[in-house]
């Protein structure tokens, strides 16, 4: 008797115990039990670095309006072609004797190969790079090739931190140190670039990119193990020393409140991205 009613529970039941099991799988596929996917997120300029003594000053810098670390609603998305974003009349660039870190969040699609560059400072046609797989060649960029597939589709987070006493460079992946080495061939100039520099035979950024920031000081590894902590939504951590401020969340404005704003072209804003997001 027994199991002739498990056999009619089954019989009647079944497919509404099939039913709400695919559909329980393809929500968790699409991150619906992602906390990172419930997350409050903000809007462009929710949050800005705010220097009252104007443009590169940094008397009494401090951040206004929602600065607690909420998730962007916008990142920046490459498709692997022309598409970038230009910042010109930039007051820092590395050269062979200052400072400099760049940090910034990305989501790669695809292979890059035979090297793809995410972030670089571009004067003429003159391109040196840092490549994530190999220490010595630290450059004018930072370009990605396929030896770190590891990295493919999820978020990581990239910084590089150049010492103008030492001429060292030392490279971060989600906060711990991958490479470090001498720094040749920098060449100051004004003009940067992110998500393609479309020369050198480099191609363009496939994927999602956000929170670049760039400063004009070695951060040391405890900071950038803290601003990794904080994840994508986290804010400048040393104001300043802040030259600019990419959130990319909708524009490519400069919210470290030195006006760098940057030209998009091509560049699409999505908010199709959290689900791909977990928090450290």
């Amino acid at each position: 008797m027994k199991s002739q009613s498990a056999m009619e529970y089954l019989m009647t039941y079944g497919w509404a115990i099939l039913i709400i099991a695919v559909v329980l799988g393809a929500l968790f596929e699409l991150g619906f039990f992602n906390s990172s996917s419930l997350a409050p997120t903000i809007p462009a300029g929710a949050c800005q670095v705010y220097r009252p003594q104007g443009p590169g000053t940094t008397a009494f810098i401090n951040t206004e309006g929602t600065c607690n670390g909420e998730l962007p609603q916008d990142v920046a998305k490459f498709s692997g072609g022309s598409e970038e974003i230009t910042i010109n009349s930039l007051p820092t660039s590395p050269t062979s004797s200052n400072s400099v870190t760049i940090t910034f969040w990305m989501y790669l699609q695809r292979s890059p190969n035979p090297g793809t560059c995410v972030f670089g400072f571009s004067p003429g046609t003159v391109y040196n790079f840092i490549g994530l797989q190999n220490p010595s060649l630290f450059g004018q960029g930072i370009v990605l090739d396929s030896s770190i597939s590891n990295l493919y589709y999820t978020w990581s987070f990239i910084a590089f931190s150049h010492s103008g006493s030492t001429g060292i460079g030392t490279l971060y992946v989600n906060g711990v140190q991958a490479a470090t080495g001498p720094a040749n061939g920098f060449i100051p100039n004004s003009t940067a670039t992110i998500g393609n520099l479309g020369s050198g035979g480099y191609t363009g950024f496939y994927g999602l990119i956000s929170n670049v920031q760039l400063y004009n000081s070695t951060l040391s590894a405890n900071q950038i193990q803290a601003m990794y902590t904080s994840g994508i939504g986290g804010v400048p951590i040393v104001l300043n020393n802040l030259v600019a401020w990419w959130p990319l969340n909708g524009n490519a404005n400069d919210y470290g409140g030195s006006q760098y704003n940057g030209a998009p072209s091509g560049v699409v804003f999505t908010t199709s991205w959290k689900s791909s997001y977990t928090a450290p």
